[in-house]
């Protein structure tokens, strides 16, 4: 059977690969210490599963509008008004199945064949495949040496064809937080190409210390124009498999993403949409707990990886450590250190080539420490295993 071209030239995600490879090696038995994916180690709050059980033995688990339930949408809207500091109507909201769901939603509305969407490196595995499924053209502008925003290349980066950029704070793999300043800047940028800002904020409730994320919806009334926000419940709310969140922006692209998904999908999944409700209602006493614990294992992880000798910058945000492995590369660049690593040492880490940073690996932290301890001694193991690569035999 022939196969689309546009499916043929989506690859798959790595770090859903090396997921599956990990698992496949747990079930063989080896003691593997997954580092790969970003999933909090924490049950949902207990008034999610509650609210999720209650509307299950309902028996009123239906199909839902496509936009999501309007008290979830209103809630929504009032979340965002509280933390964005910016009035939100349930009109400016679309509930999706997932933050990635919402951003393959705002893509498709917003981003036509040949458009060309800046992604700042390193950047999320999923924003280059889902930028060419919509048709546009992904171009990867590279960070300063501590991972922040390279503003002069940003601005080389741009051409006519340019039409979006896309801002992920805090992000994923760095937990590199923009600054008030930065976002600023990134907004004056915009405005002055007359750019969509596609603004990434899943991680924003994860920021351990400095000043808090900044929406570029907060910086006022152009900013907001051009911003679309993109959240869910996953990272926050420990929510993973519920799949759920939301696309909020101008009322024009939230309906046009309703459009869309209206056919794709049809509606969110009413049962998580019911206990994303229940957790914007009345603020779980996890969230905080969680956060603090994730603050424990950061100030852990990464003195730790910088006592190996690995350059890794202390993150605010997220919980990833994201860390330089130069010295230790052959020809086949992080993608085969973390091949031999998982092999080696059954430790599962994510090759910097999946972000488009080839000299760079990115750890979990949303695993507890008794995992943790334990990996980075056969990081430790495996490092002093393999002496330090000539320059030459590297890329």
């Amino acid at each position: 059977m022939r196969i689309a071209r546009r499916a043929n030239d989506v690859s798959l995600s790595v770090t859903l690969a090396l997921d599956a490879r990990a698992k496949a090696l747990m079930a063989q038995g080896r003691d593997v210490i997954n580092m790969s994916v970003g999933e909090p180690d924490f049950p949902a709050p207990a008034l999610v599963q509650d609210a999720a059980c209650k509307i299950i033995r309902s028996g009123q688990v239906r199909y839902t509008p496509a936009a999501g339930t309007p008290a979830l949408r209103a809630a929504v809207a009032k979340y965002l008004t509280e933390s964005r500091a910016v009035p939100f109507e349930a009109q400016h909201v679309t509930v999706c199945h997932s933050t990635k769901h919402a951003l393959s939603g705002a893509v498709l509305a917003t981003v036509q064949a040949g458009d060309e969407v800046l992604l700042f490196l390193p950047a999320w595995v999923s924003y280059v495949e889902i930028v060419k499924l919509a048709g546009g053209v992904p171009i990867s502008v590279p960070s300063r040496p501590d991972l922040g925003p390279d503003f002069a290349a940003i601005r080389r980066a741009i051409t006519p064809r340019t039409r979006a950029m896309l801002l992920n704070s805090p992000s994923n793999p760095t937990g590199y937080t923009w600054s008030r300043k930065e976002v600023e800047e990134l907004a004056a940028i915009a405005k002055e190409h007359d750019l969509t800002l596609l603004s990434d904020e899943i991680y924003r409730r994860l920021i351990y210390e400095g000043e808090p994320d900044c929406s570029p919806a907060s910086l006022g009334a152009d900013a907001r124009s051009r911003t679309v926000i993109l959240d869910g419940a996953s990272k926050s709310y420990a929510m993973t498999g519920y799949r759920i969140g939301f696309v909020a922006g101008p009322p024009e692209v939230a309906a046009a993403v309703e459009r869309i998904h209206s056919h794709l999908v049809g509606a969110p999944n009413s049962v998580s949409q019911a206990g994303y409700l229940a957790a914007l209602e009345t603020e779980p006493p996890e969230v905080e707990a969680m956060k603090r614990e994730f603050d424990v294992r950061r100030r852990f992880l990464i003195p730790e990886l910088q006592k190996l000798g690995l350059a890794t910058p202390m993150p605010r945000g997220a919980f990833y450590a994201f860390a330089d492995v130069t010295p230790y590369l052959d020809a086949r660049g992080s993608t085969g250190f973390c091949e031999d690593l998982l092999e080696q040492q059954n430790l599962a880490l994510v090759p910097g080539s999946a972000f488009g940073v080839d000299t760079h690996v990115r750890l979990s932290y949303a695993l507890g420490l008794e995992r943790i301890r334990p990996a980075c001694e056969r990081l430790a193991a495996f490092l002093a295993s393999h002496p330090r690569a000539p320059a030459a035999a590297r890329r």
